[in-house]
């Protein structure tokens, strides 16, 4: 005899259907949660809430939360879900200011996460670490990147130059030039840039564009299925990571730079050598706050130590790299752009005897015009995400945010936003003359971040970016080429932005050379 009926396959089909119900009910149960709060929300898929087309990744994140963004129009803010949990987009700028900077102590960690203790390297880094530790991490790492420190590290940078000029030389671009794929040499030259002033290595990927170095960091944001998965589960599903465990770096890489980045430590700590680098600053700190109980489930010592320098690598490298690639970019599909820029470089470099100096790069004004107006339309995390650490009244509002909420900014929205930069798609740097800057509206710029999170290495990754494209085009002419979709299409697997299929321009020598 049967459960329910007299037929085993009858009761097996009520058995599917009741457990299905159920399953619809519990995954739909909070789907009206922005509505009865009076919140304008996207209506939601069961199960999957709004988030389908990052899952099935056709849609980059940064992507993403721009067309929420615009959906959202003219609302100050906008519900929707990420499987079934509520969160909320914010879009107006005075909020955002909120957010960030006034109430940033509601606002202090990521909703982001990672398993503090089966992935240290992806936890304890002053990126990722959470409240109360991260202020106090934070604020003793401040010191590295001071004016005076970042002119000493300039002239190692100098170098990777020069690496960098002798291997475009080396390729013979003369004539009608050749067609490279800008993105990963944009990479090789900041991955040098970063093993020579950070941890004091001759890593040579210019030379070798598969040196270990080098490999492990494209392993690191090497977006295939599996990587895409691992990023989406620490930005978009945290509640996940106990059970998947993914980790920050990838697994190989997390145990390649563990070993390296260790083995850089000892040896420099045995030798007494000092280059006034990331090593010479982790060594000094792992003396100085051996004993230091102020950080608690922080130690100088082991992976919490080499978290920093992870963290350090993957972020100087990947972000330059991107800023720098797809300022070329631009800058060939624009030359009138590209014109004007080399004349200030060769005007610049005319009393300098041709010697590229940190003052130089650090103050061209269009060079920064540029750069700014590349990272407007490119920023290299597209989207802010933050949690409230406790409930919190809206400002002008009767909506009350409960503790937990997840919340997102969309750079990329507000980058886009035909209010503060008219005509968005054009590329103009003039969006960026300072009296352009002082009458625009505050806070919907802010490509590195804003308020006390904001990216603590931003001067360095300028300063890198800057370098890179001033070595490029003082000799040298970039022209598009076909290879390259106009306009970009970003990797929808990609939570960083980046282009599908690389960024292939035509390079050529120009016939008059600076100095």
């Amino acid at each position: 005899m049967a459960l329910l009926t007299p037929y085993w396959g009858l009761d097996g089909i009520l058995i599917l259907s009741s457990l299905m119900v159920a399953a619809y009910l519990f995954v739909t149960r909070k789907f009206n949660y922005w509505s009865k709060r009076g919140v304008k929300e996207l209506p939601p898929t069961p199960f999957v809430g709004n988030f389908m087309d990052c899952l099935l990744s056709r849609t980059a994140p940064s992507e993403f939360f721009r067309d929420l963004y615009e959906h959202g129009k003219d609302l100050p803010f906008l519900g929707f879900y990420i499987f079934d949990k509520p969160s909320l987009l914010i879009r107006d700028p005075e909020l955002v200011k909120h957010v960030l900077v006034k109430d940033f102590e509601y606002f202090a960690d990521r909703y982001a996460s990672v398993d503090e203790k089966n992935d240290r390297l992806g936890y304890a880094n002053v990126f990722m670490m959470k409240n109360p530790g991260w202020k106090s991490l934070r604020a003793k790492f401040s010191p590295i990147f001071t004016s005076v420190k970042l002119k000493k590290m300039f002239e190692l940078m100098l170098v990777i130059a020069d690496d960098l000029g002798r291997y475009l030389d080396s390729i013979h671009l003369e004539g009608e030039g050749k067609v490279i794929e800008f993105k990963d040499i944009c990479a090789n030259f900041t991955t040098d840039m970063i093993g020579s002033t950070a941890f004091g290595l001759k890593v040579d990927s210019l030379a070798n564009p598969k040196a270990p170095f080098r490999e492990y960091g494209r392993k690191i944001f090497d977006y295939d299925f599996h990587r895409n998965m691992e990023f989406l589960t620490i930005f978009f599903f945290p509640g996940l990571v106990k059970y998947f465990k993914p980790k920050f770096f990838g697994k190989k890489a997390t145990n390649f730079f563990r070993s390296l980045f260790w083995d850089v430590i000892e040896q420099r700590a045995d030798s007494g050598q000092k280059r006034n680098d990331l090593i010479d600053w982790l060594i000094e700190m792992r003396e100085k706050y051996k004993n230091d109980e102020s950080l608690e489930h922080y130690k100088f010592d082991g992976d919490d130590l080499i978290s920093q320098a992870a963290i350090f690598f993957a972020g100087g490298f990947e972000t330059s790299s991107t800023t720098m690639s797809f300022t070329l970019y631009k800058l060939a599909m624009n030359p009138d752009v590209q014109k004007t820029l080399r004349a200030e470089i060769h005007d610049a470099l005319a009393k300098t005897d041709g010697k590229i100096t940190y003052d130089m790069i650090m103050t061209l004004p269009y060079l920064d015009m540029v750069i700014s107006e590349t990272l407007r339309k490119y920023p290299a995390l597209g989207f802010l995400d933050r949690v409230t650490l406790a409930d919190y009244k809206v400002p002008n509002s009767d909506l009350v945010l409960e503790k937990g909420t997840p919340i997102f900014i969309s750079m990329m929205g507000l980058h886009y936003d035909p209010r503060y930069f008219p005509n968005p798609e054009k590329f103009d740097p003039l969006r960026f003359t300072e009296e352009a800057k002082s009458s625009r509206t505050n806070f919907v710029y802010f490509p590195f971040g804003e308020g006390p999170h904001i990216c603590i290495g931003m001067r360095l990754g300028l300063m890198q970016s800057k370098l890179g494209v001033v070595q490029v085009l003082k000799d040298y002419e970039v022209t598009p080429c076909e290879k390259t979709k106009t306009p970009v299409v970003l990797d929808p697997k990609g939570l960083t932005t980046t282009a599908l299929g690389g960024l292939y321009l035509n390079i050529r020598k120009t016939t008059t050379a600076a100095g």
